[in-house]
């Protein structure tokens, strides 16, 4: 099974889970941001693959690592996300903050 949180060479792609929820939105803050700490971390890649659900606490926690990363000069881009989830980070404002790409950007 993959791990959650995946780096490569400083880029952290965080593999979201079903549902992004208030529990589940703390828990990848964290650990997003102990990585953050500890690791020269450029990109950040949100992989929605599997995610079919997600509140307004996920999309704070999405918009807070944006924020944390701009302040470190970094960049975050989401990645395989369906119409569902399309459409939350469409309405939440989310899209005109970040990249959304089919797969992963060759760049990364």
């Amino acid at each position: 099974m993959r791990q959650p949180f995946e780096i490569a060479g400083t880029t952290l792609t965080i593999h979201l889970p079903a549902e992004i929820d208030h529990h589940n939105a703390e828990g990848i803050r964290c650990e997003a941001d102990r990585i953050l700490k500890r690791k020269p971390i450029r990109r950040m890649v949100f992989d929605f693959e599997n995610t079919d659900f997600m509140d307004s606490s996920g999309v704070g926690m999405i918009l807070g690592r944006y924020k944390a990363m701009r302040f470190m000069g970094g960049t975050v881009v989401a990645v395989r996300v369906n119409e569902r989830m399309r459409r939350i980070l469409t309405l939440s404002g989310v899209y005109k903050v970040i990249d959304i790409y089919e797969d992963m950007p060759r760049q990364f």
